[in-house]
């Protein structure tokens, strides 16, 4: 597939170096998120936008840092799709869990490495602005990078609740003290089930709805 049909490609593959700029500069002041990210090492995720058509990967390296490319032979571990309202939506939601789970984004594939590689890239003080602004213009860049700091906080939000109760439950309950590795691994899989089972909700919800109007 073509980066996008309605857009200059050109544009394209430079948003696309300015974003991996941006993350690979931050690695470099980041050392703890480098090596998280290492561990994740030949992860490709893709991220594509339906309306316009814009396709974008994301190989994870295995020392560390992202490369940011426009077209992939190979088949990607995690692929993201919707439309731009879709991604807007979900960047600018007050609540961008509920926001994910009853939008018309689709998450193909294993979800767990997307929600990792999110993870990791919102616990990092990323500088999108700079980089977008020298490629797109100061008013676009400045929207861009608005868009991407919104994006990169929906995880974190929902996590929240979700890491609160578990600590309770497993140091007050069940007076368990699992390595400190193993406990966000956990966090990361039960966060990824519950994704998955309350988007396969939402969409039962909608499709017994539209069953019962055309009834």
């Amino acid at each position: 597939m073509t980066a996008s049909r309605s857009h200059d490609p050109a544009i394209v593959i430079a948003v696309a170096t300015a974003l991996e700029l941006a993350v690979n500069r931050a690695l470099e002041l980041a050392p703890s998120a480098r090596k998280d990210l290492a561990e994740l090492g030949g992860t490709l995720l893709a991220i594509e936008c339906t309306k316009p058509e814009v396709e974008m990967f994301m190989v994870i390296e295995p020392c560390g840092s992202l490369t940011i490319k426009t077209y992939s032979e190979v088949k990607a571990t995690t692929r993201v799709r919707g439309s731009l309202d879709d991604f807007l939506s979900l960047a600018t939601a007050e609540d961008p869990a509920a926001t994910l789970i009853n939008s018309d984004l689709e998450i193909i594939g294993n979800s767990a490495p997307l929600v990792a590689v999110q993870q990791i890239i919102t616990r990092m003080d990323i500088d999108w602005e700079a980089p977008l602004v020298a490629v797109l213009g100061d008013v676009a860049g400045h929207q861009f990078a608005q868009l991407l700091r919104g994006a990169f906080s929906w995880g974190q939000a929902a996590g929240k609740s979700l890491r609160r109760q578990l600590s309770e439950f497993i140091l007050e309950e069940g007076r368990l003290s699992p390595p400190e590795a193993e406990l966000e691994n956990f966090y990361t899989e039960v966060q990824s089930l519950s994704l998955r089972v309350e988007r396969l909700q939402s969409r039962l919800a909608r499709l017994a709805k539209r069953v019962s109007e055309s009834a």
